[in-house]
């Protein structure tokens, strides 16, 4: 019989590996040092036939994957809108896998489901939606939107007298899904998913804006389909939030259900400052956020938040005779997934560690940092500054396509900072979001430097 692995030496060193990374993350490039097939040829391609002790598994794992990691949560990271992780949630995540719950039954999991309840209730307060929402803690962004879109599909169906449950879609009216020109891809994909087809785009502003007066025209239009309208806190290159109050006034005079995508945007509503963005969100059917962005948590915890708990439920529950239900309802029941990670142990962390103040002064330090960015590339010749930057996102050009492609890829060779390139409105830009808590003052200036080195030399 083989000897029983050590998990409090293969523990303490995983967190003396990660504690070193930690320490790296100030003065490292932020590229990675090496490619894969680097780490494959570290790590070794073939399958041992025997064991090996875990503390050796840590050691290699480590050692190998070391140069081909990205400095993701460094502050100098501002190529995607992904967020860091806060202390409090690292930590949290750790205990959260030591832990070992599987987080979908109360009375399976009573410590889980008691976070679950406590997390709902400050997320709901913090963000000023209406108490009593159901609140489902998901994978990430994208299934926080394919969960309230699962319910909005279900819920609109069935007020025009068709059971997706029990026929599924083909014979129903269908559903017609209608979301500004501009809405983040993942919109497209979960629609696909939920065989809802492509959706119809409603045209927008100069800054990616939903058209309130083209939405209701194209509601009052004579289609008679269910509707949902689709509307964005955030958008991924200017930051811009949609017209709330008008758009969702709108839609609702037409008995559409309204779902808001505010993968990084919802947080705005978090602080006084910036909640004007979001005004009148509350009045929405549904809502969706990545936690691991703005709110900066460890990966896999998204948000999906839905008005009607029994619309959810309707959408996402089962049943099973071996399964122990309660009739206060369960976490599974707001969720796609039956088994699952207890996602809301970071949550609750990262909001009790910084509390009320300390969330909206994280909102209003990342909001700040891109000002100074979008005022820093301003000042730089021949470079031009495309968005009005109102919330977290710089979109930056450096006179033709060519020449700001040439920055972007000096950039990424410098190496001081992630920035990426896109397209916006048919223009090639230098993309910056900001999103991670550690981020700095100098973090900031020392980009900003290695920007106006990547200018010159262009």
């Amino acid at each position: 019989m083989g000897r029983t692995p050590d998990a409090a030496g293969a523990l303490a060193r995983a967190h003396e590996h990660a504690l070193t990374w930690l320490s790296t993350l100030p003065a490292r490039p932020v590229p990675p040092a090496a490619s894969v097939a680097e780490v494959i040829a570290a790590l070794g391609a073939e399958l041992p036939d025997g064991p090996t002790d875990p503390m050796a598994v840590v050691d290699l794992l480590a050692g190998a994957v070391e140069r081909g990691l990205t400095a993701m949560p460094s502050g100098r990271f501002f190529g995607f809108v992904i967020g860091g992780t806060h202390p409090a949630g690292l930590a949290a995540d750790w205990l959260t896998s030591a832990w070992d719950q599987n987080a979908g039954l109360r009375q399976v999991t009573p410590g889980a489901t008691a976070v679950d309840d406590v997390a709902e209730a400050w997320v709901l307060d913090l963000l000023g939606l209406p108490g009593g929402s159901a609140v489902g803690f998901v994978t990430g962004g994208t299934m926080a939107n394919f969960t309230c879109l699962a319910a909005a599909r279900d819920a609109v169906l069935a007020r025009a007298g068709w059971d997706v449950g029990g026929y599924g879609l083909v014979g129903s009216a269908g559903v017609r899904v209608l979301v500004g020109a501009e809405r983040h891809g993942s919109v497209d994909l979960v629609l696909r998913y939920l065989g809802l087809g492509a959706p119809e785009l409603v045209p927008v502003d100069q800054q990616g804006r939903i058209d309130p007066a083209a939405l209701r025209e194209r509601l009052g239009g004579g289609d008679d389909r269910p509707a949902v309208v689709v509307l964005q806190a955030g958008n991924v290159h200017s930051g811009a939030f949609d017209p709330f109050e008008a758009a969702i006034a709108a839609a609702h005079e037409h008995g559409a259900w309204v779902h808001i995508d505010g993968a990084f945007g919802l947080f705005a509503g978090a602080t006084p400052a910036y909640r004007h963005l979001v005004h009148g969100y509350e009045a929405a059917d549904s809502w969706a956020t990545d936690a691991h962005k703005t709110l900066n948590v460890p990966y896999d915890c998204g948000l999906a938040i839905v008005r009607d708990p029994t619309a959810l439920r309707a959408a996402m529950s089962m049943h099973g005779d071996y399964l122990i239900q309660d009739a206060a309802g369960d976490p599974f029941e707001k969720v796609p997934e039956l088994s699952r990670r207890a996602r809301a142990f970071t949550v609750w962390a990262v909001l009790r560690s910084l509390g009320r103040s300390g969330v909206a002064e994280l909102v209003e330090r990342l909001a700040g940092h891109a000002r100074a960015f979008a005022d820093g590339i301003a000042g730089i010749e021949g470079a031009e500054v495309l968005n009005d930057v109102v919330f977290t996102q710089v979109c930056a050009a450096f006179g033709d396509d060519a020449r700001t492609l040439d920055v972007v890829r000096r950039m990424l060779d410098d190496g001081t900072a992630w920035t990426s390139g896109s397209v916006w409105r048919e223009r090639a830009v230098l993309r910056i979001s900001v999103s991670n808590w550690s981020t700095t003052d100098a973090d900031v200036e020392r980009t900003l430097d290695a920007l106006r080195a990547a200018v010159t030399a262009s």
